[in-house]
């Protein structure tokens, strides 16, 4: 059975960040790494899809809204996308790229020592670009996980860019937060469940030094803003919530 896991989310195309978590000792030394989706929609497409390719059977990698999207766009769809680097990205990528994108399933469940089976999921189980927060009410969370065996106790989920981990009528929800877009506060966000155990993390980064890798490693017209904005964490967790509690199904 699968003893440790370390999970990351969000990676939004940006490599160096994913190589400073994939350096961390404890990740390295984990049985898997889990990636709850949105893994290139962001500046370094190619290089980060190349990069868990290579990671080939300790990785496994589960589908976000932005994967889903970016393989339409790359196919040709006329869908609305959130960010202006989807399209650009989508035309970066090669037909084992698309593919790639088009395989990943969600959700994807592990069998966990110290956890039994666990749900790995983007948005929530059953959809994902479902949002749930930290604080969202438990009707909310019961919805979402209705259609759950209930031999599942434990969930984890990412599409917020917001770590956190809490308790929803006895089961345990995780969300390791991004890598490449955090909220709140700077660095590549990951956690890490070993032997029934969460411990949230956060691996320190250069921010200046990581700018200037992104835009060297990228020919995205708007590098350079976007990575002063989601790489500096221009965004506060504050503002973040403000913006997605509405979608939560919440009244004002």
């Amino acid at each position: 059975m699968i003893r440790s896991v370390a999970v990351l989310s969000d990676i939004h195309g940006v490599l160096p960040v994913l190589e400073a978590i994939l350096a961390e000792p404890a990740v390295a030394a984990a049985d898997l790494i889990v990636v709850t989706g949105d893994h290139a929609a962001g500046p370094q497409p190619v290089e980060v899809l190349d990069r868990l390719a290579g990671l080939g059977q300790r990785a496994v990698l589960v589908r976000g809204n932005a994967d889903r999207e970016l393989a339409a766009v790359a196919r040709g769809a006329s869908i609305e996308v959130p960010d202006d680097v989807v399209p650009w990205a989508a035309a970066q990528l090669g037909p084992k790229h698309i593919t790639m994108l088009e395989q990943l399933p969600h959700p994807v469940t592990l069998e966990l020592e110290g956890f039994g089976p666990v749900v790995f999921c983007h948005g929530t189980p059953r959809d994902d670009e479902e949002v749930v927060l930290v604080d969202t009410r438990l009707e909310r969370w019961a919805e979402a996980f209705a259609e759950l065996p209930e031999e599942v106790r434990t969930v984890v989920c990412g599409h917020t860019h917001m770590s956190f981990v809490r308790l929803v009528d006895r089961r345990l929800v995780i969300n390791p937060g991004s890598v490449g877009m955090p909220y709140g506060r700077t660095g590549g966000n990951w956690a890490l469940l070993r032997d029934g155990a969460v411990s949230l993390h956060r691996s320190i980064i250069d921010v200046e030094e990581t700018i200037a890798q992104v835009v060297a490693g990228s020919t995205y017209p708007g590098r350079r803003k976007w990575a002063e904005f989601f790489i500096r964490s221009a965004a506060s967790d504050a503002e973040a919530l403000a913006v997605f509690g509405p979608r939560d199904g919440r009244t004002p």
